[in-house]
């Protein structure tokens, strides 16, 4: 099955049975794993974008953000406190890292199986907000 979702495919209606990250988490595909356990699996992105670049991702298939429901939320909670933990044993957490999860195409998703990248190492910039 396909990461990227068809026209026939509702995300919210039909979730994917298999993808890539699920293959990783079962180990069928090789991966840099660096923290696993029954509920998220962290490995290093293939195309980093910094010297540290891992992608947090639930075991449990949830095709985008929009598709989390309230049942997730202690899931979801898993994912962040983890891209917190791997960023301070990575040596990140003093000097600043970006937790950033990008939902369908517009929001620059390619693997519909929701995940976090934790991006650090380097300076990253700063980030235009009208707040600023």
């Amino acid at each position: 099955m396909s990461d990227h979702p068809t026209n026939s495919q509702s995300l919210s209606n039909s979730a994917p049975t298999d993808t890539l990250f699920a293959k990783i988490v079962r180990r069928e595909i090789p991966a840099k794993i660096v923290y696993q356990d029954e509920f998220v699996t962290a490995f290093h992105d293939i195309s980093p974008a910094a010297p540290v670049h891992i992608l947090v991702v639930p075991n449990k298939i949830i095709p985008t953000l929009n598709d989390a429901t309230p049942e997730d939320e202690q899931l979801l909670g898993k994912l962040m406190l983890t891209a917190q933990r791997l960023a301070k044993e990575l040596g990140i957490d003093k000097s600043g890292y970006r937790v950033l999860m990008n939902v369908n195409h517009d929001g620059g998703q390619v693997v519909y199986h929701i995940h976090l990248h934790l991006i650090g190492g380097r300076p990253l910039g700063r980030m235009v907000s009208r707040a600023d």
